[in-house]
């Protein structure tokens, strides 16, 4: 994990419909999947991006699968989608899809920060040159921080001068998603920082601003198509960089 982008790598799991808060490059490490858009296209790929908000279900036609969670905002995102086919709510056909599925197949636990960063930077190279508006990078960043998955919108658009109704449409327009489901991205990588801290999976989602165990349960699931219990029942590893 790190700031406005998470990586995972794995067991394909049997995800449900679910709808994430930022874009997601989904990877079939060993064989291709079916990605189904709910009142939408149904695609068989071996690398596709999905935009956020789009409520889909993937069918893994093989064991492992990487999801790469990416701020929909940032360069490396915007990179991500040039190197593919496709439209906006479903782009397939990645580039360098068959190094990305090579070098994710050797991926595990003890896998160095710098070839992870290799990996990122085939799916799409963060170029710094593409910048977004000062005032959105600002809230974005300040969300980032330990304790910013409390702030709210209207905390947010004072501290960059604009009304709220102003700030909530620059936001969505600058980061492809609403202000409540990029926040809630914010508040699930701050839940996974703090269980490298300590185990315990409700103290950690009352720290990150969820109103309870349950209430991270059911937006876990809702973003991500499984249980939180589910994911950690198999021994995951979580690294944050």
């Amino acid at each position: 994990m790190w700031p406005g982008q998470a990586l995972y790598v794995g067991p394909s799991l049997a995800l449900d419909v679910h709808s994430g808060s930022v874009s997601c490059l989904v990877v079939g490490v060993d064989a291709e999947f079916t990605v189904q858009l709910e009142n939408g296209p149904c695609q068989v790929a071996r690398t596709a991006l999905i935009v956020a908000r789009a409520r889909h279900r993937i069918v893994a036609h093989g064991d492992r699968m990487a999801f790469c969670y990416l701020d929909p905002a940032s360069a490396r995102e915007r990179a991500c989608r040039r190197m593919m086919n496709g439209n906006v709510d479903l782009a397939w056909g990645h580039g360098h899809e068959l190094e990305l599925s090579r070098l994710a197949a050797t991926m595990d636990g003890d896998t160095s920060v710098s070839a992870v960063r290799h990996w990122l930077d085939l799916a799409g190279p963060d170029d710094r040159a593409e910048i977004r508006d000062a005032r959105i990078r600002h809230a974005s960043h300040r969300l980032a921080e330990d304790a910013g998955q409390q702030l709210s919108a209207e905390k947010l658009a004072a501290e960059v001068g604009l009304s709220v109704s102003a700030f909530l449409r620059l936001f969505r327009a600058q980061t492809g998603t609403t202000f409540r489901r990029y926040r809630l991205w914010a508040r699930m990588l701050r839940v996974a920082t703090l269980l490298e801290i300590w185990p315990d999976l409700s103290t950690a989602a009352m720290e990150a601003g969820f109103a309870s165990p349950s209430h991270f349960s059911s937006a876990f699931h809702a973003m991500f198509g499984l249980r939180p219990s589910r994911l950690l029942a198999l021994d995951v590893t979580i690294r944050a960089a």
